[in-house]
């Protein structure tokens, strides 16, 4: 199953690119994606307890089954004031 997976703000420069095409096998939840995108970009490891997942734009937990041609967003924290 592949998904495509959207990376946003500091996710992007770390991975060096905005988006990917992932090849998940023939089951996965959000857990597993995240694990292998960190194999694929191991500079993405230091951000993952951190990220927001979203599937179809809606928020995601890591046990969220996938989908053939879903699209996962990637969201680091953000702060403002």
């Amino acid at each position: 199953m592949t998904v495509r997976v959207r990376l946003f703000a500091n996710l992007r420069e770390a991975a060096g690119t905005a988006e990917c095409e992932v090849e998940t096998g023939s089951a996965g939840d959000v857990g597993r994606l995240l694990d292998l995108l960190c194999a694929d970009y191991p500079m993405l490891m230091p951000h993952r307890n951190y990220l927001r997942v979203a599937v179809n734009r809606v928020y995601a937990r890591p046990e969220t089954l996938l989908h053939e041609g879903d699209e996962v967003a990637l969201i680091p924290p953000t702060s403002g004031g």
